[in-house]
């Protein structure tokens, strides 16, 4: 009777190894000392399908920069076409961003619902739709319908997009690998303006499908996030999402620990809500995020890039030239950039692309003030090329990506969608203020607009500094705690 005893006993000790999960079993002996510590820097032995995961939900950026990008070379083509007055043809460009502010909402709480693939997947979807919308449209309301629907799905993935590269990179990958966001932004951008100057708009709209069907096919063929699935319990599925990642000669014992060690302690913690965001815990990584994409927006982005083709103009400078000029050098700033992020750091890169805008903002203010006196004419088109130009590879340096980058690391993984959707809905509000304001604020004082740019861009400087914490180098994780105790 013992005899059998015993073999039943082993058998359910058996049982119950087998149900509990690699990661656990193997964290079970090192604690018993059965084993000795797993070799540590061997977590990167395969790259390959972090660079694919990347490259795929990437392309959601550049389907963002195509949104960004496709009314300014069409606007006449469009009001030729379907007959639109100048207010009509208004309303289609400025419904982007009113779609965006909605994505922005929903965007946080669906990707902790359904996961960060699924999200990335209905944002495709929806980008989809609005461009065939706008390729069969024949009045104003399929084209603002149209737009309206791009710009949900624009603003679904400029928040999902870094975030879900940041929880799948590896640490000392992570900021060059975010960066790319940025780059393929500024790409589809640029595609673009230069598609648009010799394809019709119909055609230009169908272009924008592209980056989605990447998306859509390469999302079945890429993992889910780890921290995510970790987070949903799904224990199985997380292994092999991190081993997917990693390589599967690779050591994910100590990554893979401390995700859920992390994870254990969140789960102690009540389920954030948008009051939660004024808890104690939760003001600083809110402050530096929501900091952050006041210090982008209401520095003059989006204003100066409405003005850019008037400046040309008036510096003698071909504006149909200059516009591709504009458009091209964000991508090499940015992607000169991203090879620097991670040795560089984040925080000296935006203070130096701080600085770049508050001189780029000065000398368009000085050109502007020297034309309205009559002094140096000569110099003063000059001045306002070269001050745009500054401005935008400053911006493109730093301010342009940084605060996307840091938005998907500095907040825990429990706040992550609220937190992530307030921010995003800060920066398009952001945008659409700065667009709305500009002409009143050049009404005012053409010079006086440039020197108020660079006096906001002065304080996020200072912002900066004061405030925003270094995180290359770290884990998630780490940056997390490091703000918990600071």
């Amino acid at each position: 009777m013992d005899d059998d005893q015993e073999i039943q006993n082993g058998e359910s000790l058996v049982q119950e190894e087998t149900r509990v999960p690699l990661i656990s079993q193997e964290k079970r002996r090192l604690n018993n000392g059965d084993e000795e510590q797993p070799t540590k820097g061997r977590i990167r032995e395969d790259t390959f399908m972090v660079y694919a995961t990347t490259f795929v939900s990437a392309c959601g950026s550049y389907a963002c920069g195509s949104c960004v990008g496709y009314s300014s070379p069409t606007q006449s083509a469009i009001r030729e076409d379907v007959h639109l007055s100048l207010a009509e043809y208004s309303m289609f460009g400025s419904i982007l961003t009113f779609g965006a502010m909605f994505g922005a909402i929903t965007s946080g709480k669906m990707a902790d619902y359904i996961g960060r693939k699924r999200t990335m997947l209905l944002s495709s979807g929806f980008c989809t739709a609005g461009w065939l919308f706008i390729y069969f449209a024949q009045e104003a309301i399929l084209l603002d319908i149209g737009r309206l629907a791009t710009g949900y799905g624009m603003g679904v993935f400029s928040y999902m997009v870094p975030v879900f590269i940041a929880e799948v990179a590896p640490k000392d990958l992570r900021g060059m690998l975010t960066t790319l966001c940025w780059v393929m932004l500024c790409t589809g951008v640029s595609v673009s303006f230069i598609l648009g100057t010799i394809l019709t708009w119909r055609t230009l709209a169908l272009t924008g499908i592209i980056p989605c069907a990447i998306v859509l096919f390469g999302l079945f063929t890429i993992p889910e996030s780890p921290r995510w699935l970790a987070k949903r319990g799904n224990q199985k599925e997380f292994e092999a999402s991190l081993r997917k990642l990693r390589g599967k000669n690779a050591d994910i014992f100590e990554e893979a620990a401390e995700i859920q060690d992390y994870i254990e302690t969140l789960e102690k913690l009540p389920k954030a809500k948008l009051l939660d965001l004024f808890q104690k815990r939760c003001q600083r990584p809110v402050t530096i995020g929501v900091g952050l994409m006041v210090c982008q927006q209401f520095g003059g982005i989006n204003g100066i890039s409405f003005y850019t083709s008037s400046i040309f103009e008036s510096a003698g400078f071909p504006a149909n030239v200059g516009t591709i000029i504009y458009a091209i050098l964000p991508v090499i700033i940015s992607a000169f950039s991203a090879f620097f992020i991670d040795g560089a750091g984040r925080k000296p890169l935006i203070v130096i692309s701080g600085a770049g805008l508050v001189i780029g903002c000065l000398l368009t203010g000085i050109s502007f003030f020297l034309k309205e006196h009559g002094l140096a004419l000569g110099a003063a088109p000059a001045l306002a090329v070269t001050g745009i130009l500054v401005y935008v590879g400053a911006f493109s340096m730093g301010m342009g990506v940084i605060p996307w980058m840091m938005m998907s690391e500095i907040f825990p993984i429990d706040i992550k969608g609220v937190a992530g959707s307030l921010v995003t809905l800060v920066n398009w509000f952001g945008a659409w203020v700065c667009t709305l304001t500009f002409n009143f604020l050049m009404s005012w004082s053409s010079y006086g607009t440039f020197i108020l740019y660079a006096a906001i861009n002065a304080l996020a400087i200072v912002f900066v500094i004061k405030l925003v914490p270094e995180t290359k180098g770290r884990t998630l994780e780490q940056i997390h705690a490091a703000i918990d105790s600071s």
